[in-house]
């Protein structure tokens, strides 16, 4: 399990790789990872983080005290499997899970 980290965001592309190249299976928080390479995702998109931390933030800016704003939870969570990745580290997955992924990256 990789971190969300910042870091590990930003590095997505290079981290995917070096856990294919010491063949490391990995999952991360978000479906870029898996499409950059990774194994696996699961959670929300990055994306959808942003889009919710920008509403957050207009409310802020509309006078909102910070404390008062409820905790944030990913709309929707989801699974990504990278099938190419699978098969570079020698894995396979069960139908069912493959069946329960909301996307398969061949």
């Amino acid at each position: 399990m990789i971190g969300s980290d910042l870091f590990y965001t930003s590095h997505m592309q290079q981290l995917a790789a070096l856990t294919v190249r010491h063949r490391v299976p990995s999952i991360y928080q978000f479906r870029e990872f898996a499409a950059a390479g990774g194994l696996m995702g699961s959670g929300g998109s990055a994306s959808d983080w942003g889009h919710q931390g920008g509403i957050q933030t207009g409310r802020i800016l509309a006078g909102a005290k910070p404390a008062d704003l409820p905790v944030q939870q990913a709309i929707k969570v989801e699974l990504f499997i990278n099938l190419k990745t699978a098969r570079a580290l020698g894995l396979t997955f069960p139908l069912t899970l493959l069946g329960r992924a909301d996307e398969v990256i061949e």
